[in-house]
């Protein structure tokens, strides 16, 4: 297979039409490498435009998900990073290629082995990965000045909320299925924020987002 043909159209025919235009953003998108991130029963499908299934039974995002909430944080090189959910470690790559340091917490204690391992492949040492639940946050290390929640999750946890640095951004998908909607969140003082849904989506709830399922009734 022709790896960088298959990565050049990944970016013109998913990426770019979905409104991702930064071109630091695409650049990255060449430099790293996302078949690197999977296992190797599935390098071939590393650049469709699905959700694709890791050792774990976890799903990674789509890649122009993935692109847009990225772009979506305007990292600066001074920026402090969480990451909720590591996953295959591909994302934290892309965020730690444009940030100063990312926490990545995890709650599968074996799928952060195997993203250690595919992190340290890529050359990247500007990250700290944490096993745990990522709903509850990193607060001994916070405040962050930027969020990145790797999944959907029925409401915005109020602990990564207040985890952000005043400035400071998230991206998260929130809601049920059939529609579920991307929203940008910056905290603009020390008790207000501001929310801006980005896209509507579908995509696999985050590992661990029981904690936080508000009851349902059923009819």
């Amino acid at each position: 297979m022709d790896f960088e043909k298959a990565r050049f159209n990944m970016v013109e025919q998913q990426i770019r039409p979905w409104d991702v235009l930064d071109g630091k953003i695409l650049d990255l998108l060449f430099h790293v490498k996302r078949e690197d991130f999977v296992a190797a029963d599935k390098r071939t499908l590393a650049f469709t435009d699905m959700e694709l299934p890791l050792e774990n039974g976890a799903l990674m995002l789509q890649p122009k998900v993935e692109a847009r909430l990225v772009q979506e944080l305007q990292l600066k090189p001074s920026d402090r990073v969480l990451e909720v959910g590591t996953g295959s470690g591909y994302v934290t790559a892309l965020l730690a290629s444009l940030a100063s340091h990312v926490y990545s917490l995890d709650i599968d204690g074996s799928q952060l082995a195997r993203a250690a391992a595919r992190l340290k492949q890529a050359g990247l040492r500007n990250i700290t990965l944490t096993e745990g639940n990522g709903i509850n946050g990193l607060p001994q290390q916070a405040p962050f000045d930027a969020i990145f929640v790797g999944g959907s999750l029925p409401l915005v946890p109020e602990t990564l909320k207040q985890q952000l640095a005043i400035g400071g951004r998230m991206v998260i998908i929130v809601g049920d299925e059939p529609v579920m909607r991307a929203q940008l969140i910056e905290r603009l003082s020390e008790d207000t924020y501001s929310e801006l849904v980005i896209f509507d989506t579908l995509t696999a709830r985050l590992q661990g987002s029981e904690a936080i399922e508000p009851e349902r009734f059923e009819f």
